[in-house]
């Protein structure tokens, strides 16, 4: 059950009310009605409470398509898929600011594991930040529940805090770290083949673009240092390659030990997660693989805002897939 903050830890918040997920971070937040537009004074609470905790859940939110994407874009401007429109993809959602993360075809049916989005899906189970290997990455991302799979059959999301991670390094890491300023290439196809190493054997993610973010950050609005580490990073720039994978599977292993995470249960309809891209990790935990059960789940996607929303690239709107 999660663990009640009492007086001291809720000074900052006059209107919301917190319940800890985690030691270190995560929040379930009730006081909120999402059935008329949230006023000022409310979402500013919900701001500080991003920026503290990472990771926020709201229960049975009764939100729905149209209210979703408007909430979402309080945060931000909202990326969407209308790049992927133009390639030729269809949209089984009304507005091209959702994500569809579901296991849903167009007709209803059930996403075909075997299939080439079957195995594709099969990355969101790897801990990953949105849209790192894009130009401009994901800051916010706000996750709706439409339709679950039955109770105890799994599709739980888990998130890693990357800033609690990064406070534990050893010392001579840290300054290793901060002395070097290392930059890592973020790919969407290195994670699909990590993930399914057999039906992506043939693909070379070197031959494709990357996103370049700095390995350590500081986490702007919360002035914390956080470790910017993903399953989708490839290689760190001008490292031998062996070196290259050795510090980032270091790290990433570090990164996810059980400490630092915690995992959400989805337990209704309109239950909403936001959680900010620049300082936790998370991944898909069963339930939406094997074929079985349904899972519609969709996505409001906020850019990020911070001085570091586009890493060293180049500012374009090319994007890579669908996060």
């Amino acid at each position: 059950m999660p663990e009640l903050v009492h007086s001291t830890n809720n000074l900052d918040f006059n209107i919301i009310k917190i319940q800890k997920l985690h030691k270190t971070f995560g929040a379930q937040i009730s006081g909120v009605d999402f059935s008329s537009p949230i006023s000022d004074e409310i979402f500013d609470e919900i701001l500080a409470a991003i920026s503290k905790y990472g990771v926020l859940v709201f229960r049975s939110t009764s939100l729905d398509d149209k209210r979703h994407v408007e909430f979402a874009r309080r945060f931000g401007e909202l990326d969407d898929i209308k790049p992927y429109l133009a390639a030729g993809r269809k949209n089984r959602l009304d507005y091209d600011e959702l994500f569809d993360v579901s296991n849903v075809e167009l007709d209803g049916t059930l996403v075909d594991p075997e299939s080439p989005r079957g195995q594709a899906n099969k990355g969101n189970a790897l801990f990953h930040v949105d849209s790192s290997f894009n130009p401009r990455r994901a800051g916010y991302s706000l996750l709706l529940a439409h339709e679950l799979p039955p109770p105890g059959t799994g599709g739980s999301t888990a998130f890693a805090d990357t800033r609690s991670a990064f406070d534990d390094l050893p010392g001579s890491l840290k300054e290793d770290l901060l002395t070097n300023n290392y930059i890592a290439n973020h790919s969407l196809l290195h994670s699909k083949k990590l993930a399914a190493p057999e039906y992506f054997a043939k693909l070379n993610p070197a031959e494709s673009p990357m996103g370049r973010h700095r390995l350590v950050q500081v986490h702007e609005s919360s002035g914390r240092m956080n470790l910017y580490i993903a399953a989708h990073a490839h290689h760190i720039e001008g490292m031998d390659p062996e070196a290259s994978k050795e510090l980032l599977d270091r790290l990433y292993g570090h990164a996810k030990q059980p400490r630092y995470v915690f995992e959400v249960e989805w337990e209704n309809v309109g239950d909403l997660v936001i959680w900010d891209n620049t300082c936790v990790m998370h991944r898909a935990v069963g339930g939406s693989f094997e074929g079985k059960y349904k899972r519609d789940m969709r996505r409001a996607t906020v850019h990020d805002g911070s001085s570091q929303a586009w890493g060293l690239n180049e500012h374009t709107d090319q994007r890579q897939g669908l996060p």
